[in-house]
């Protein structure tokens, strides 16, 4: 989604009247810091030699950063944020600088993942879950550019169906754990548990845990 003239000038208009304020993100990481440039960008970067260089954050990092960012901390940033991003950004808690890192680098996915936010944590670990060796953005705006979701969901590794964003939707907690990621993605291939899944219509961090244990066992 692009970003019309009025809402820069209001982006522009704030950063006048509060020019002091603390518009980026950072963090410290394995004796690394790490910093979000403020948005439209929201480029990550990481000090090194005294200067900062883009850089992709792994889990380490990303975890880190959930660890470091307050509530303060985020509040002042998503001052600048528009308002339907900033929406979207707050389903998030330990997920969001993640979260945040996919609407800058796929802006145009912001209506899909709305829809389906538990999708979020997929496109945002697509390197892990996909196997791609670098972040692979590009490929996922196109695939959503050819195809919307459902093409989306297939590049993901997911099933392309509506079974899949109905189970998906009915996720109470968009912010879905590392952890539970694979499980739930291999769940949704199983028939078996697709039915178990589209029985519950508000699916719980600890049901979700549930469910993913029973199919490992």
């Amino acid at each position: 989604m692009s970003h019309g003239p009025d809402k820069l000038a209001r982006m522009k208009l704030k950063k006048a009247l509060w020019p002091h304020a603390p518009i980026e993100l950072s963090w410290s990481h394995d004796g690394a810091l790490w910093r979000v440039t403020s948005w439209p960008e929201a480029q990550f970067e990481r000090r090194a030699d005294g200067a900062w260089t883009a850089a992709a954050p792994d889990e380490a990092a990303f975890f880190a950063a959930a660890r470091s960012l307050g509530a303060a901390d985020w509040q002042k940033y998503l001052e600048f944020v528009p308002a339907p991003e900033r929406a979207f950004l707050r389903q998030f808690k330990a997920g969001r600088l993640a979260a945040l890192q996919v609407l800058a680098r796929c802006p145009d996915l912001l209506l899909t993942l709305a829809e389906t936010p538990a999708l979020t944590p997929y496109a945002a670990n697509h390197v892990n879950l996909c196997g791609t060796e670098v972040p692979s953005w590009g490929a996922i705006v196109a695939v959503h550019e050819r195809g919307g979701v459902y093409e989306l969901m297939r590049w993901l590794g997911l099933p392309a169906s509506r079974q899949t964003l109905n189970i998906l939707r009915n996720v109470a907690n968009p912010d879905v754990p590392l952890r539970l990621l694979e499980p739930l993605r291999s769940m949704l291939w199983e028939p078996t548990s697709i039915g178990t899944l589209e029985r519950n219509t508000a699916i719980s961090d600890r049901q979700l845990a549930y469910f993913c244990h029973a199919l490992a066992a």
